[in-house]
């Protein structure tokens, strides 16, 4: 971890015109991206959400497909998953991101998950209990 830090001097000049405010930061090396780092006892500072396409495409796809399955357009999953060009079991699996719990899934369209989630955390056999749910993937 590569950390380079400012002296820790404050200052402030002024020329009539502008102002110019100088204040330590450091910036550190975490999981391949720069962070940046204030002076002691400021307001940590964190990035922006990032939305995740990957997991937002799984969710949309899921729900689209329940829809259609729901709606009446394909008799069954193995008729959808055949006109999807897709296995019957991938269908089934991505299926199951339906049963999430409506913050898990605002998590995700927001860009608030864990950076650690994928796509297949979703696809796995998780419990009927949000509240476990949650636990297991938000952490």
């Amino acid at each position: 971890m590569m950390v380079k830090t400012l002296a820790p001097k404050q200052r402030t000049i002024t020329d009539g015109r502008t102002v110019t405010v100088h204040v330590p930061i450091a910036f550190r090396q975490r999981a391949g991206r720069k962070q940046i780092v204030g002076p002691p006892g400021s307001v940590p500072w964190t990035p922006a959400p990032r939305i995740d396409t990957a997991l937002l495409k799984a969710v949309v796809r899921a729900h689209r497909w329940r829809e259609m399955l729901e709606n009446g357009e394909y008799p069954s999953a193995a008729d959808l998953a055949k006109a999807e060009k897709v296995n019957d079991s991938y269908l089934s699996r991505v299926l199951r991101i339906t049963l999430l719990t409506p913050e898990i899934i605002e998590a995700i369209v927001t860009g608030q998950q864990p950076p650690t989630l994928q796509v297949d955390d979703l696809m796995k056999p998780l419990p009927a209990q949000w509240q476990q749910q949650k636990s297991i993937l938000l952490g």
